[in-house]
């Protein structure tokens, strides 16, 4: 994706980048313009300003600033006199500046990738707060540069923060989620239907007659929490400026004296703030879920075990019995071999292999007990259990600066695995490169996922910015209860090792990369006959 390349490029060509998109959506969205200012209902640009300075870095915050006067001057070709373009876009430049500035602060824990609905509610009261001000404060400079009447302050003040802030909860949602997370949106018949919903009621709204029936407008709450409820915050993302994009289009077709588009974008905003605090939540019940079952798999692990004391203790029970029985017959034949008594040592030589096969199989049964269960296998994707192992280490990874990229070369089919054992693996590795890039001074943090198909079996790669292996690790010689670090235990890579195994596949280091780079193959499911 070209996205994930951006945050790589340098300041010059990344300014670039961020004044063709602001011009280009600029261009789209200058319709129904207020008296003689350039003030839409509709300024996807700065919603697009907002998501690539949150995606891609602070160094793009100037450019607030230069971007509507470069626009105006290609587009508009200065609607006013390049003055009042200067100081009206120096003050909303400033002010989304000083927005963005308190958003990403590191006290804040405001995380782009909105993972959370705090991040998202964080978000949201930027897009409503922020223009507000900055819309009474442009439109009040204009006023006093006789640009407007001064009767107009209500009015254009209500366009401007209008348009801005429809702007920014359309668009910067979807943006970070398609920037940030980096998931496909899967087409289907229930995709189909959903957007075949919004477009009927769009056409409810303005198909029936020369005024549009806002009354309907509420019919387009149906469509857009069932994208939440069924998709999540990527769904409904989609949906609402899908949605936007629609009521824009369809009210081009209306007369401009048939309209009212304050109206009309104040129930928009509505219809986004509900849309996408339903789609968070989604999310949130999500990854309760998938930790839920974790942590139900972990109990039933420790019911099936006990405390180490018990295990202990029983197991020293089941073994000590026979050990010491198969020592006493032991001993007999040791005296009888000393006396030359050898008449007789049969029989107690055979009761001491028999209670030592009987300690080993004490042994076995406990092997038996607390190996590697093959019950819960079953095809599984492994899109979706990175994406979920992603989630669980996502707070992790914002809190470490760490970006993390999938990358599918090609289609993969299903494979034969226990998720909560191959979701274990992912998250072991992720910490693992979590805490060996904390300790490098290089800024660029970032772990990428590799998957491709191998004949029968599916390859995954994790490869990290850190530092990489010590000597110690080669190949797929990898040492239990060694580690680098100074609190480790050194069993994350062997149990990660051992789970891979039983699974049928094999894992492996290189060292001979930059950053750590860790390998394994997973089985496919066998196709049904």
């Amino acid at each position: 994706m070209i996205a994930r390349h951006i945050q790589f490029l340098p300041a010059a060509a990344g300014g670039l980048v961020f004044l063709a998109g602001y011009v280009l959506l600029d261009w789209v969205s200058f319709i129904d313009p207020f008296m003689r200012s350039s003030i839409t209902p509709w300024n996807p640009a700065i919603g697009f300003a907002f998501a690539f300075v949150l995606a891609f870095g602070r160094r793009y915050l100037p450019l607030l600033v230069v971007a509507p006067i470069v626009s105006d001057l290609v587009i508009r070709h200065l609607l006013l006199s390049f003055q009042v373009e200067v100081v009206a876009s120096t003050v909303a430049g400033i002010g989304y500046t000083a927005v963005l500035a308190i958003l990403t602060r590191p006290a804040l824990r405001f995380d782009p990738a909105l993972t959370s609905l705090r991040d998202l509610f964080l978000l949201l009261i930027s897009a409503v707060i922020g223009p507000a001000v900055i819309a009474a404060t442009v439109v009040g400079v204009m006023i006093f540069l006789d640009v407007l009447p001064a009767t107009a302050f209500l009015a254009a003040s209500a366009r401007y923060w209008i348009g801005d802030a429809i702007g920014i909860v359309v668009v910067v949602p979807f943006a970070l989620v398609a920037i940030m997370r980096g998931r496909d949106i899967k087409v289907n018949l229930e995709t189909a239907l959903q957007l075949a919903a919004v477009l009927a009621a769009v056409f409810l709204i303005f198909g029936h007659s020369a005024q549009p029936n806002y009354l309907n407008f509420y019919l387009l709450f149906i469509p857009i929490v069932w994208m939440a409820v069924r998709a999540g915050l990527e769904g409904v993302g989609v949906g609402i400026l899908i949605t936007q994009i629609a009521l824009i289009v369809a009210a081009q077709h209306m007369p401009r004296e048939a309209l009212e588009i304050t109206e009309l974008q104040t129930r928009m905003i509505v219809l986004a703030g509900t849309g996408l605090v339903a789609g968070a939540l989604v999310n949130e019940r999500r990854r309760i879920e998938v930790r839920l079952r974790m942590h139900q798999e972990s109990l039933a692990n420790v019911q099936r075990l006990g405390s180490m004391g018990e295990l202990a203790a029983g197991l020293a029970h089941e073994i000590n019995q026979p050990l010491m029985a198969a020592g006493t017959y032991a001993r007999l034949v040791s005296s009888g071999l000393r006396s030359g008594e050898t008449g007789d040592l049969a029989e107690p030589a055979a009761k001491a292999v028999v209670q030592v096969e009987r300690a080993a199989e004490v042994v076995r049964r406990i092997r038996a007990l607390v190996k590697l269960d093959h019950t819960a296998r079953a095809p599984n994707s492994v899109e979706r259990i990175v994406n979920e192992a992603i989630d669980l280490c996502q707070l992790e990874l914002n809190r470490s600066m760490v970006r993390v990229s999938f990358i599918r070369l090609e289609p993969v089919a299903p494979v034969l695995v226990d998720p909560l054992q191959i979701q274990q693996v992912f998250i072991n590795l992720f910490r693992n490169s979590i805490e060996a890039m904390e300790s490098t001074a290089d800024t660029r943090r970032e772990i990428t996922i590799k998957v491709r198909p191998m004949e029968d079996q599916v390859q995954v790669r994790i490869q990290d910015t850190g530092p990489g292996f010590g000597p110690d690790v080669q190949g797929d010689q990898i040492l239990p209860f060694s580690s680098t670090k100074i609190d480790g235990l050194g069993i994350g890579l062997s149990l990660s090792k051992s789970i891979i195994e039983k699974h049928g596949g094999r894992f492996w280091v290189d060292t001979h990369t930059t950053g750590a780079l860790v390998s394994f193959t997973l089985p496919v499911a066998a196709k049904p006959a």
